[in-house]
């Protein structure tokens, strides 16, 4: 605002000299315009996450070395074993490894390569 020379802050009224900045909104103009390109820059955020976790894998041959034979396997049990963390809401056994005993599975689910790995052996998948 211009208030006389006399007072100092007159002519150029503590703007500077000329140019964008010197003018009415110029300061917030070259703002945006920083802005803008960095927004361009950013890249875009393809896809989505699925809210539906998804279960544990537990390998054959961990049920092997954790379970005795007749033992019932099932979400509980596997967290007691840590074979799984405490938070995992299910649990999927993948046929990975080969098993001898006879175990019981409930409420979890299977590969239909390690169900019947498990019931060749003479246990249950329920």
């Amino acid at each position: 605002m211009g208030r006389g020379n006399a007072s100092g802050h007159g002519t150029s009224s503590t703007r500077g000299g000329k140019g964008q900045t010197a003018r009415s909104g110029g300061s917030r103009g070259t703002q945006r315009r920083g802005f803008k390109f960095q927004l361009q820059s950013t890249p875009k955020l393809r896809g989505f996450t699925s809210l539906n976790t998804k279960p544990a894998e537990v390998y054959l041959s961990d049920l092997e070395k954790s379970f005795q034979a007749g033992e019932i396997v099932n979400l509980t049990s596997l967290k007691e074993k840590k074979l799984v963390s405490i938070n995992a809401k299910s649990a999927k056994i993948l046929s990975t490894g080969d098993i001898t005993k006879k175990l019981v599975v409930e409420g979890i689910a299977c590969t239909a390569s390690a169900a019947t790995k498990i019931k060749d052996v003479g246990g249950e998948v329920k």
